[in-house]
């Protein structure tokens, strides 16, 4: 089974990067009706404690470690506020990074979107957070940096964006994601073998 983690930099469920997300996900699902794209939830991490970052942290710390640990991309969709990322995404990264040279993002293909309602969304593909996901290991995928700018106000449903244009361009994406996957591991870490069995995928 291919297990491709999804994240979204925004908290609100109806924001744009939630809806770039459930679109991912959809044309993920698409392409291959047995995909697992599990939903990061940032939420459920602790704000970063140094003195707390030890072993694999706390619980929510741990089980966030376990999914990366066991997924074949990462697809991150963030606002971007001045060219920067979110602090809610920084905080993550803060977790998922550490301990330096035991990083959840090593080896694992990533590809990354901004998304923001107005139009310097489209320009700007956030840059500092490229080197910031470099530097903890993650693998960039090389497609073109991807950007969606004034989308606030374009068709959404349940399911994400409706616009074909966009539709369009996150297919774009998934099919650098899917090409650049890399092969699962056998089975999930901190499961008995047999249980969440994963197969290793074509690449």
């Amino acid at each position: 089974m291919t297990r491709i983690v999804l994240m979204s930099g925004s908290l609100r469920r109806d924001s744009v990067n939630s809806t770039a997300v459930a679109t991912i996900r959809r044309l993920l699902a698409r392409r291959d009706p047995g995909v697992h794209t599990p939903v990061l939830d940032l939420r459920a991490l602790p704000y970063y404690d140094q003195d707390l970052d030890v072993a694999d942290g706390p619980a929510p710390v741990a089980e966030a470690r376990r999914v990366l640990g066991s997924a074949d991309a990462l697809v991150i969709s963030t606002p971007s506020y001045n060219g920067g990322a979110p602090g809610v995404l920084k905080n993550a990264l803060d977790w998922l990074s550490r301990p330096w040279g035991d990083s959840a993002l090593t080896g694992l293909p990533t590809a990354l979107l901004s998304a923001s309602p107005g139009p310097r969304g489209a320009a700007d593909a956030q840059p500092g957070l490229r080197v910031n996901l470099e530097c903890s290991g993650a693998v960039l995928i090389g497609h073109p940096p991807l950007a969606l700018g004034d989308v606030e106000a374009l068709p959404r449903t349940d399911q994400g964006f409706a616009d074909p244009s966009v539709v369009g361009l996150l297919e774009e994406l998934t099919d650098a994601v899917w090409a650049a996957r890399r092969a699962s591991v056998t089975h999930l870490p901190g499961l008995p073998a047999g249980e969440g069995e994963l197969r290793p995928a074509a690449v």
